[in-house]
């Protein structure tokens, strides 16, 4: 039985190759859901979703407002939109850049804790500033789990150094088992 009800990754420099190892050996037959932020150029071409697909068995999706959120689907924040979780959908918003960046790993860190609390996983990859810390921090007060990739597997290792300045995560984890760690979350 899984312990949580969703999955949310962020990512910035170095995210690429890190979210393509992480995301390679999860399952679709998994009984959660997966939204990532990757920070990229507001105007970057829309090629994440493909080069994503190509090293996962997960569906992956550019995300949506309003739409409802199905298991076994990595569902992706489009350049420039901030992409919230709520239960059982996604939401998009313009709202202004935090962290200086649009999409922000803490606002989907939060949305998620606020609407699944205990049931959310957060994991923390590669990025050279702290957006990510203070939404980690919120699921871990929701009762939630996180998992921060180990700052020496990181490409940039100043996202997972401020999370983990800021919370005390379930595991700290190599990039190569950051898929295996986070299937033991999904069950």
């Amino acid at each position: 039985m899984s312990k949580v009800d969703v999955v949310v990754v962020g990512a910035s420099l170095g995210g690429l190759i890190a979210c393509q190892t992480l995301f390679a050996s999860l399952e679709p037959k998994s009984p959660v859901f997966f939204a990532l932020v990757q920070h990229r150029h507001p105007r970057s071409a829309n090629l994440l979703r493909p080069l994503l697909q190509s090293h996962t068995k997960l569906t992956v999706v550019d995300a949506e407002d309003k739409m409802p959120a199905e298991n076994g689907h990595l569902y992706i924040a489009p350049a420039d939109y901030h992409l919230l979780v709520d239960r059982g959908s996604l939401d998009l918003s313009a709202d202004p850049p935090v962290c200086f960046a649009r999409p922000s790993i803490d606002v989907l860190f939060e949305s998620a804790a606020d609407a699944y609390g205990h049931r959310v996983l957060g994991v923390v990859l590669t990025g050279s500033n702290h957006d990510g810390a203070q939404g980690a921090a919120s699921i871990k007060r929701a009762g939630g789990h996180v998992l921060v990739q180990d700052p020496a597997t990181a490409e940039r290792p100043e996202s997972p150094l401020a999370a983990l300045a800021k919370m005390r995560p379930d595991a700290v984890v190599p990039l190569q088992s950051m898929g295996s760690a986070v299937a033991a979350f999904c069950g």
